[in-house]
């Protein structure tokens, strides 16, 4: 369903810890835009009803029952761009710009 990533792991667990988190879930949030795009949003919260809880490298993740559907298959990865800055990305088969991986990519 939906995946995290050993270097999105990695830096969640700092995260988590830097602001006292380290119990709490990340909730995961997708929204489709006019455009057809999906804009993307994350942050710590606790699961509730209509949620459902997935556990992925060692991170445990919240997403409301009404965005899986759009979030079915997608892998959270945590990557340094060309520029040299470090994002949180989405890979999302459902998202009409995505384009996946190649096989030389740094995807774990």
């Amino acid at each position: 369903m939906f995946k995290v990533s050993k270097t999105a792991a990695a830096q969640l667990k700092r995260s988590m810890a830097h602001h006292d988190f380290d119990d709490m879930p990340v909730r995961i949030a997708a929204q489709k835009k006019p455009d057809g795009s999906i804009e993307y949003q994350m942050g710590f919260d606790e699961a509730g009803p209509g949620d459902t809880m997935v556990a992925s490298g060692g991170i445990d993740v919240v997403i409301s029952n009404d965005h899986k559907p759009l979030l079915a298959g997608t892998e959270l990865n945590y990557v340094t761009t060309d520029d040299g800055a470090e994002n949180f990305i989405f890979l999302n088969p459902n998202d009409p710009a995505f384009v996946p991986p190649s096989p030389g990519d740094d995807a774990d």
